[in-house]
């Protein structure tokens, strides 16, 4: 395989992290004086970056209408929930199967590794060293390192004139619309995995360039050429 840099998603790609999402939103539901949702919808609402998870919470909903939270409110709820979420003691959040082992394979064959997820910078390097992960990847971006996040190419094409390499040679990796279409906007390569947090809708549905149910297959992909 003609490629050079392999860009990973975080959230529903490489790992879990619901468990103790969900959980910090309820915290701040319930600060609040609002209901608490289940894990199962909590988990639907995961993916645009923590501002748009608040917003959803508050109003239950995917779709949340202009006019619908005042700025106010939510800035409230945001700082609500990173108080609840950085508290976090016995992590719930795991790495999918076969994860640890695949990045490490693919590190080891030559390929240098990235990590751009919408998730705030503030709360990676804990789970990265939680993992034993902190050295594995040339360069990390959350989604307020940049002004803009996924699905806008931009943190992408910043990882990849920050390590030198044309994004011809490079692979967008992630389970959600946000990643195959900043990868498509990149003209990067795609590649999708189903099992993550996208919405209820099938990852295959946005054509990335392949897709693949579980973490080994994607791995035996990259490395068959």
């Amino acid at each position: 395989m003609d490629k050079q840099l392999l860009i990973f998603d975080f959230d529903g790609t490489l790992i879990d992290s619901v468990p103790d999402l969900a959980d910090a939103i309820n915290i701040m539901l319930t600060t609040l004086g609002k209901q608490p949702y289940s894990i199962d919808t909590i988990r639907n609402w995961v993916g645009n970056g923590s501002k748009v998870l608040v917003e959803r919470a508050l109003v239950g909903k995917i779709e949340v209408l202009e006019g619908e939270l005042t700025e106010e409110a939510v800035g409230h709820a945001e700082q609500v929930f990173f108080d609840a979420y950085s508290k976090m003691g016995d992590s719930k959040t795991v790495a999918y199967p076969d994860v640890d082992s695949g990045l490490k394979r693919l590190q080891a064959a030559g390929f240098k590794l990235a990590l751009v997820t919408n998730k705030p910078i503030r709360f990676v390097p804990k789970i990265l060293q939680f993992f034993g992960w902190q050295d594995l990847f040339s360069e990390v971006l959350g989604g307020d390192s940049l002004p803009v996040k996924k699905p806008d190419p931009a943190p992408l094409l910043h990882v990849c004139e920050t390590l030198n390499i044309n994004p011809a040679q490079a692979i967008m990796i992630g389970d959600s619309r946000n990643d195959i279409l900043a990868g498509q906007n990149a003209n990067m390569d795609t590649l999708g995995l189903s099992y993550g947090y996208n919405y209820g809708q099938d990852i295959r549905e946005l054509n990335p360039t392949e897709a693949f149910d579980d973490f080994a297959s994607l791995v035996t992909y990259i490395l068959k050429d």
